[in-house]
């Protein structure tokens, strides 16, 4: 499974996906609630980000 989610293209779908549903939460969803889900799926979409910057360091050194 963590072969799975640490492959570039799922990588890719997590990072775009939740920072697009992070920033169509808060107006789809009325009150505390959208705000919670915008800012759970932008967490997932930053570490997501983090890691095809980390990936992207280790290809260089090599």
């Amino acid at each position: 499974m963590k072969a799975l989610l640490s492959s570039k293209p799922v990588l890719w779908f997590l990072f775009l996906f939740n920072l697009v549903v992070a920033a169509i939460a808060p107006f789809a969803v009325d009150g505390a609630q959208g705000v919670m889900t915008g800012v759970g799926m932008g967490v997932v979409s930053l570490g997501a980000g983090v890691s095809l910057l980390k990936g992207r360091g280790r290809q260089q050194e090599a």
